[in-house]
């Protein structure tokens, strides 16, 4: 079940790199290329799961594997073949109703928390609807002019893009389901342990009017734009990522029974969920060693590996008790653009880890791109100038800028080459189940 020559099984192969080129630089082929090897993506995460597995929902905002491969088919039909082929028919109507997520603008969705009921298709018919969906996207491509492609390739990339999101909400999703077996199911290889951790330090960033948002050439979305000026203070980033040692301390500190280090809401959902540690944590006792949930299984903590799981709110109250803060957008940027980390040499899902990795000694800020999602205190909401696409597509973003909270930099499930330091990824406070983490940020002594 390995792919690539991975040790790692469900390990994807990478994907072309698509997003650095202009919509008028592609040939059919080429595009066709690009569009084969995330399609092709999706399909190797699936390898070795059974029907059930691919039917799995555990909460209303997961869905089911299946429902995710037959959604992002679904919208290269609709916005991509529906406005480019000709004599355009559906594949089959009721699939506009059942795979629709949001897009208002196309008509009418069923239920999100209800996608798991959805027995019907079933995973071989999914399987045929992408098959055939793939051949007319194939067969529109060659047939285009150069003047056609220039239209359709940037529908094409923000398709492509859109279902790397969804390869990484298929590891998400299927993690929550699967950690509710206590058989304790394993789609992966444990990667090697950590060596000791390295010590935390600060890096020093000077402060003034910077740029933030995208400013280079081929694909972002939406919301990663316009270019505009901010001011920022003088500030320091930790070197890494805070790690489950650094966190158990918190815990064994009574982090979560100490209502002066939570914000109301914060304080609010540890009673309410009865939380005293990270989602995929657990122990028999009081006494007993902490286990974690992974995609290779169950196993016992690594105090160097950085924390992950945890939710805005749990971010802020270790922030709080480490005498520190949470860094905010522009500076979690003006940090990335200064390091200049490569947007595929971090851990990302082309290793097929599935799991953040240890700090590696030597390196001055490690991993800013890739390993975990680090939790700002920035809003989402939308940059100044700002403006949704035309039509139901820009429904993707901009009606979403409310009560969430901006995450930077990728992860262990992202896609290799998927995300840049202007990416912003966003997620209600109290999410958990995205492997999020946290970066320390504080003001200069």
């Amino acid at each position: 079940m390995s792919t690539g020559g991975s040790r790692y099984r469900n390990a994807p192969e990478s994907a072309p790199g698509f997003n650095e080129r202009e919509a008028g630089q592609w040939t059919g082929q080429e595009l066709f290329q690009a569009y084969k090897g995330v399609r092709d993506q999706s399909l190797a995460l699936t390898q070795g799961l059974s029907s059930e597995d691919l039917n799995l929902q555990s909460m209303p905002c997961a869905s089911p594997v299946k429902w995710h491969l037959a959604h992002t088919t679904w919208f290269f039909e609709t916005f991509v073949l529906r406005d480019f082929e000709k004599g355009f028919s559906w594949h089959d109507e009721h699939y506009c109703y059942l795979f629709n997520s949001y897009y208002n603008g196309v008509g009418r969705q069923y239920p999100r928390p209800h996608r798991g009921l959805i027995s019907r298709p079933g995973a071989e018919e999914v399987r045929r609807f992408r098959q055939a969906i793939d051949l007319r996207i194939e067969n529109l491509l060659e047939a285009s002019s150069a003047s056609s492609l220039r239209r359709l390739a940037p529908v094409m990339i923000l398709g492509l893009n859109h279902e790397q999101q969804h390869q990484e909400l298929i590891l998400t999703d299927l993690k929550h389901g699967l950690s509710f077996n206590p058989l304790h199911p394993a789609i992966c290889q444990p990667g090697s342990p950590g060596g000791p951790t390295p010590e935390l330090s600060w890096r020093s960033f000077e402060g003034g009017i910077c740029g933030v948002g995208f400013n280079g050439t081929g694909f972002s979305f939406d919301n990663e734009r316009p270019v505009h000026r901010c001011v920022i203070d003088d500030y320091q980033l930790a070197s890494r990522a805070v790690t489950c040692g650094d966190y158990l301390r918190f815990i064994d500190d009574g982090g979560y029974e100490n209502p002066l280090l939570w914000l109301s809401d914060g304080w609010a959902w540890v009673q309410e969920n009865r939380a005293g540690a990270p989602l995929y944590w657990s122990r028999e006792s009081p006494e007993a060693p902490w286990q974690i949930y992974t995609l290779a299984g169950i196993r016992t903590l690594d105090p160097a590996e950085p924390v992950c799981h945890i939710n805005f709110y749990e971010a802020q109250a270790y922030a709080t008790w480490a005498g520190a803060r949470i860094p905010t957008e522009q500076e979690w940027e003006n940090a990335a653009r200064s390091v200049q980390q490569d947007s595929r040499s971090g851990n990302f899902a082309d290793s097929g880890l599935f799991h953040p990795r240890p700090a590696r000694k030597g390196e001055d800020v490690s991993d800013l791109l890739g390993n975990l999602w680090e939790w700002t205190c920035s809003s989402y909401s939308p940059y100044p100038g700002f403006k949704c696409a035309e039509g139901a597509v820009g429904e993707y973003n901009g009606k979403f800028m409310v009560n969430q909270i901006v995450l930077r930099g990728g992860s262990c499930a992202t896609p290799g080459g998927h995300v840049r330091p202007s990416y912003r990824n966003f997620f209600y406070p109290a999410d958990q189940w995205q492997f999020s983490g946290l970066r320390l940020a504080r003001d200069p002594a």
